[in-house]
């Protein structure tokens, strides 16, 4: 190498290194801007002795949950120097996180593109558009790996790949991560360590972090995690078989994957269920009424299984407190979720469901 090439070399390190400085001091005067999702606690009279709490991450700016990984990834990418000042951002994702990369994209004046199945909801795909972002829709939601991948080395950019950095690109001791987030908002509840959180997984990535922290912290917290039908992660926990896979894709977005990811850890959980997908959305608009506002269909997974808990220690007349999260909001499924058509041409009867789950908050009969 000649002496300009290494002057050259060393241009461009200085340049990298000044863009990463102003890079993550964007990042983090974002954050000093968002305050801190709401901890909302359900008006429910009938379970006496019981508290039950929802943590809203629908109000983050990008709308979900998701705005927490994305962050967490582009920080990570930074500070490891995979992403630079000219960097085209990748990543293969069903909308949401997608949408909160695009906003961090756009934040650093980086292109991003978006490899998502082409069953996405076309209100998260106009939402990356709307933030500069490119989407490349796959006929096959398996593919979308293998297609990110790809159109990356094709950009010469990077592959973000939420699937494998989810678990290790957030802070899982603290640092305003959520699980120190919910117990740091419920410290004051008359029973401030939750008997049970209860979340789904995508990635797996925020399961392990409530998971490392309830073990860090010595919590007598138990995790459990709410799988969809279609999705592969309930075998691995139940049989230990990491190599299980699902011949279709999930029909709640955002939750419950073909293959198990890199970043799900089945050892973090104490107890999974497999929630039926009419069960889910049922129990997404049940608790949408109760809200009087929309949640999307992954919560409706996280209820159903708080729900059925929270029968469970009523039933056993115990006391205590259960936590899960309102992952995004519904405004974003007027197409699916909630247009009866669609829910009617996936062959599923949401009535008796929505029936067993009002019964159960109204009169607090039990769910079986």
């Amino acid at each position: 190498m000649t002496h300009l090439q290494l002057l050259d070399e060393a241009v461009a390190r200085h340049n990298d290194a000044e863009w990463s400085r102003q890079a993550l001091e964007l990042i983090r005067n974002d954050q000093r801007r968002s305050a801190d999702t709401h901890l909302l606690r359900l008006d429910l009279p009938v379970l006496d002795g019981i508290d039950v709490y929802l943590k809203d991450e629908s109000t983050h700016p990008t709308g979900s949950l998701k705005h927490r990984l994305a962050r967490s990834l582009f920080l990570y990418g930074i500070c490891n120097g995979r992403i630079r000042h000219d960097t085209p951002i990748v990543e293969a994702s069903s909308g949401s996180t997608a949408i909160s990369e695009a906003y961090f994209a756009r934040l650093l004046g980086l292109p991003f593109h978006a490899v998502m199945s082409a069953s996405t909801s076309a209100e998260k795909i106009a939402e990356i558009e709307r933030r500069h972002g490119t989407c490349h829709l796959i006929a096959d939601g398996s593919g979308i790996y293998a297609a990110a991948e790809k159109l990356a080395a094709d950009l010469k950019g990077v592959y973000v790949d939420q699937f494998t950095y989810a678990e290790r690109a957030t802070d899982w001791r603290g640092n305003n991560n959520i699980a120190e987030s919910i117990f740091e908002q419920m410290s004051r509840e008359p029973h401030p360590v939750p008997t049970w959180i209860v979340m789904s997984a995508g990635t797996g990535g925020t399961t392990a972090t409530l998971g490392r922290y309830i073990r860090y912290m010595r919590h007598a917290t138990r995790l459990c995690v709410a799988d969809p039908e279609y999705s592969a992660f309930f075998e691995a926990f139940s049989k230990g078989n990491l190599q299980a896979t699902c011949d279709r894709g999930s029909r709640i977005e955002g939750i419950g994957r073909p293959r198990v990811e890199p970043s799900f850890m089945p050892n973090m959980i104490d107890r999974m269920m497999r929630v039926p997908d009419a069960q889910s959305l049922a129990g997404m608009r049940v608790l949408s009424r109760l809200l009087g506002r929309k949640v999307g269909g992954s919560t409706g997974t996280n209820f159903v299984a708080l729900c059925i808990l929270t029968s469970r220690m009523k039933a056993e007349g115990r006391k205590g407190s259960l936590v899960s999260l309102i992952c995004d909001g519904g405004e974003r499924y007027g197409h699916t979720y909630y247009n009866d058509d669609w829910i009617a041409a996936q062959g599923l009867d949401l009535a008796p469901h929505e029936r067993a789950l009002e019964a159960f908050l109204q009169d607090g009969e039990a769910i079986i």
